[in-house]
């Protein structure tokens, strides 16, 4: 197992030569490449997340590659590094104001069957037989390095960057892209992980080995063995069955 030493370096070296290359390249080579970057972010942000992930990684890293290159081209006198530093303000600030609008939108997706309109219910003239909903906390943890499932099987946490890390279990089953917020069901049947910067949860039926990653939803609590999810911490908690549109359990 890698040391954390390796694998920060795992991260940071690339990201440092990506930032180098820029700051030697002449700036209007650098531009490009980083507005192809912005596009790629804004393009894979609903698709492929990873690919999303790494196109603002490299925004991050190679703006200030590409803010030296412009200072270079300037002189390297005092007004240089005056723009080149604003630069750095309007880009870094340009660059957060995507990515929060980015990760507004993901939060925001429409996911699943949307839970029915509390008036709706009531006016209904017709509807299911009433049933009390009791449901128990779910009790959430930070994952380790290294801790155990309710069997007793180890699980190894690998943190990644922003809270993208990923669980390996003992059988060989692999959760990536998740937080180190994560819990058990009440039998252990159920395991579950938060998406980084709160979007959501995914959950891992352990018995059927089916993943569920489902953005907007988190987990409010456990009716016995199933979970119930919930838009906000305050919103009407709906079964797994009906966030998958699967409607409701016979």
């Amino acid at each position: 197992m890698t040391t954390p030493v390796a694998r920060w370096l795992v991260r940071v070296l690339p990201a440092l030569a990506w930032a180098a290359l820029l700051a030697l390249c002449p700036w209007w080579m650098g531009l490009p490449l980083l507005l192809l970057l912005a596009v790629g972010a804004v393009v894979f942000a609903r698709r492929i997340v990873h690919y999303a992930a790494l196109c603002r990684r490299g925004l991050r890293w190679g703006l200030p590659g590409l803010l030296f290159a412009v200072q270079r081209a300037l002189g390297g006198d005092l007004v240089a590094w005056g723009a080149a530093l604003l630069g750095a303000l309007v880009g870094f600030s340009l660059v957060a104001l995507m990515e929060s609008l980015l990760d507004r939108r993901v939060r925001r997706a429409p996911y699943g069957s949307p839970a029915p309109a509390w008036q709706d219910m009531a006016l209904a003239p017709m509807g299911p037989p009433a049933q009390i909903i009791e449901l128990s906390r779910a009790a959430w943890c930070e994952a380790g390095d290294a801790f155990a499932d309710p069997g007793g099987e180890p699980v190894h946490y690998q943190a990644g960057e922003r809270d993208r890390g990923r669980y390996v279990f003992a059988k060989g089953r692999v959760i990536d892209n998740v937080s180190p917020r994560c819990c058990f069901g009440p039998g252990g049947r159920w395991f579950v992980a938060s998406l980084p910067e709160g979007r959501g949860d995914t959950l891992w039926d352990r018995q059927a080995d089916r993943l569920h990653r489902l953005s907007g939803w988190e987990l409010c609590g456990w009716e016995g063995e199933q979970p119930w999810l919930a838009r906000s911490p305050d919103g009407v908690p709906t079964s797994l069955h009906e966030v998958l549109g699967q409607g409701r359990r016979p």
